[in-house]
């Protein structure tokens, strides 16, 4: 008994040294509501405010759950904050670490996008948005760069990274196979690829959960079968209602509840990623939005905290305020915005509960960080597809459409040449090029450009 009882006290003491949920709940809305600056700044934001500032979480943890989250598919950042809420407080710890990240940014997105859809046809509202779109056209080409210096080291990566563009912009291939096949390639032969990290861990200083830990060894084993439990109730609560749309209902709310949930579950690669998927089938399968309104929608989610993901609440709007059957206008907007958050945010919820109790296993799986290595870099050649894909629509006001076999390609006509969105273009890449004024300064500059060239028209 008396061997037992040291261990007990230090439990005791550890366990009283954690911020009380309250508090914790206080830091996690301080970070929604802050976390601009897409995934970088998002993950720097976290590792401030509870490794550097708050000493919750020691460094080595940090980096192993980050590592955890990028092999998931979803915001990995978002799903950073629902493990360590996790790790302190339990599934009520995740949920809110998770929900207040997602939270303050889906509300501002639900206002700008009720705004985009009812005004977007005044003028000055447009000349506005066009500015937008120029400068997101040169945040995808950054954000090309910034994951190619990452990903592409080797000579496997770089081949990778083409086979994929060629996948995409010649032969047209779905997004999702053009990731798992990635995935099969890095699984099956890891040493060819230099899997993507976010830096060694350096050696701990103590912190709160670390102490936590080491008192109570027994601790994540206890977190885990709570975890476990929500994760099945996440899943649980992520099919059922698409199941009932697909089965009962039918139309543009099942379509939109299907088309996210296969989202949900491949993008793997960060949301520049992603936009490539979406703009190939919601674009021009559905039709529920144009290419220039999505270049839109990603300026919108680019002023927003949060993950830029949040763009899909946009064209889930979009979809529902157009939906030919079923609620339309404003109410149909709301409706299919929720129901993509839903369907978009569920599973990542899934993901974190279920997976979080195998995160120590997971580090030393060479097989598993190559697979992540190979998509990292397909994912170059997929935003690169994106980057011409958008940069095509915003420049050129004209395409054409050439085909050779199973190959097709679209070709601007050079008389088409939008001389103005060239300009604003230009004016976007000095602002975050050469002057580094950062995503935010950049799109409200280009945006204000917009309106006064439509001003100076009108005069």
């Amino acid at each position: 008994m008396n061997d037992m009882s040291p261990p007990h006290n230090e439990r005791a003491t550890a366990e009283a040294r954690l911020p009380t949920f309250g508090a914790a709940l206080r830091v996690w809305l301080k970070i929604g509501l802050l976390s601009f600056g897409g995934p970088a700044g998002q993950i720097a934001l976290l590792h401030r405010e509870v490794v550097d500032e708050r000493r919750w979480i020691g460094e080595r943890r940090f980096l192993q759950a980050l590592n955890f989250c990028t092999l998931l598919p979803g915001p990995e950042a978002q799903q950073l904050a629902t493990y360590m809420g996790w790790i302190m407080h339990g599934v009520r710890g995740g949920l809110a670490a998770g929900l207040l990240f997602i939270l303050p940014g889906a509300a501002v997105m639900l206002v700008l996008s009720l705004i985009y859809a009812t005004l977007g046809n005044v003028p000055l509202i447009s000349a506005l948005f066009f500015g937008l779109k120029c400068a997101v056209l040169v945040l995808v080409v950054e954000a090309l760069l910034r994951i190619g210096r990452r990903a592409l080291k080797g000579r496997p990566a770089w081949v990778l990274a083409g086979l994929a563009f060629a996948a995409l912009f010649f032969l047209n291939l779905p997004f999702p196979v053009v990731v798992l096949v990635a995935a099969l390639v890095g699984y099956v032969a890891p040493g060819a690829f230099v899997a993507g990290s976010h830096g060694k861990a350096k050696p701990d200083a103590p912190a709160l959960i670390d102490a936590v830990l080491a008192a109570d060894p027994g601790r994540p084993a206890r977190l885990a079968a709570d975890a476990r439990r929500a994760g099945a109730i996440a899943l649980a609560l992520w099919l059922a209602p698409v199941a009932v749309l697909m089965a009962a209902v039918g139309g543009t709310y099942a379509d939109v509840a299907w088309f996210f949930s296969k989202m949900a579950v491949v993008t793997v690669g960060g949301a520049y990623a992603v936009l490539a998927y979406v703009a190939q089938d919601a674009v021009q399968a559905y039709g529920w939005l144009s290419a220039p309104e999505m270049l839109a929608g990603l300026g919108l989610a680019e002023t927003t905290p949060g993950p830029l993901i949040l763009v899909l609440q946009f064209v889930g709007f979009m979809a529902g305020f157009r939906a030919p059957d079923g609620p339309a206008g404003v109410t149909g907007g709301v409706l299919a915005s929720v129901l993509v958050l839903w369907v978009t945010f569920a599973p990542c919820f899934a993901f974190v509960f279920l997976g979080a109790p195998l995160i120590e296993k997971l580090q030393d799986n060479k097989a598993l960080s190559g697979a992540l290595a190979a998509i990292t870099a397909a994912v170059v050649g997929v935003v690169a597809n994106l980057a011409v894909w958008f940069g095509l629509r915003v420049l050129f006001r004209e395409l054409v459409e050439l085909r050779l076999g199973p190959i097709a390609v679209e070709l601007p006509l050079p008389s088409s040449l939008d001389v103005a969105a060239l300009g604003l273009a230009a004016l976007a890449t000095v602002a975050l090029f050469r002057l580094k004024l950062g995503v935010l300064r950049t799109l409200g500059i280009t945006a204000a450009a917009g309106l006064l060239l439509h001003l100076v028209q009108v005069l």
